[in-house]
């Protein structure tokens, strides 16, 4: 019987040797790289191939997301299955929709690790209990409707994207060519329109919904 060939991608070295050790009992699979960035990962996928490839999200200096598109590309056969610590359903929506075949949580047991292996492997997609349990809630809870991010104008969109990598009013002023009091008047309707507090509640707020432009 042919093993399953597998990639363990993430920045803690830990959780590589752990999940390594772990997959490597099981005779159906093989681990045959671990590396801790988008990088080295993306080049090993070109060369090896692996049948499935075990993504971290928060990866440096290329995200998981960066690297999943460029695995898609090199390796179109390899199957990816996120392993994140990120159980907000955006990070899952954004990970399947760029091609992953599975999301597994760092919270899930060894056994949906492997199950979404085998699944993945199969042509099958496999999401953890921890992510079906919170898409449930979801539709079950009660609450003020959320933020949307497409009600911001054009001008906004562009503040925003400052806002995010932490530039002033008046820097972001300069860029855009426009008074910093101007730019203080967007970002209170940002704000408003968002159903945020301030500025460090907003940027969590597009850091949690992996919100990008």
């Amino acid at each position: 019987m042919n093993k399953i060939s597998i990639m363990i991608v993430d920045d803690h070295r830990l959780i590589r040797e752990t999940c390594s050790f772990l997959l490597n009992q099981d005779e159906e699979f093989e681990v045959i790289a671990e590396t801790g960035d988008g990088d080295s990962c993306i080049e090993i996928a070109r060369v090896r191939k692996p049948d499935v490839v075990l993504l971290d999200i928060n990866m440096q200096p290329v995200n998981g997301f960066e690297t999943l598109k460029m695995i898609r590309i090199l390796s179109p056969a390899t199957k990816i299955v996120a392993l994140s610590m990120h159980a907000e359903i955006a990070y899952v929506k954004k990970m399947l929709r760029l091609g992953a075949a599975g999301y597994v949580t760092k919270n899930s047991p060894k056994y949906e690790l492997a199950d979404a292996i085998r699944e993945v492997s199969k042509g099958n997609s496999y999401i953890c209990d921890e992510i079906k349990n919170n898409l449930s809630d979801k539709v079950f809870e009660e609450g003020p409707v959320e933020p949307d991010i497409k009600k911001l104008s054009q001008r906004e969109v562009e503040i925003v994207k400052f806002v995010k990598k932490g530039y002033s009013s008046k820097d972001i002023g300069g860029i855009l060519g426009i008074h910093f009091k101007t730019v203080e008047v967007h970002r209170h309707n940002i704000l408003k329109k968002l159903k945020q507090k301030n500025s460090l509640s907003l940027i969590h707020y597009l850091t949690s919904q992996a919100v990008e432009f």
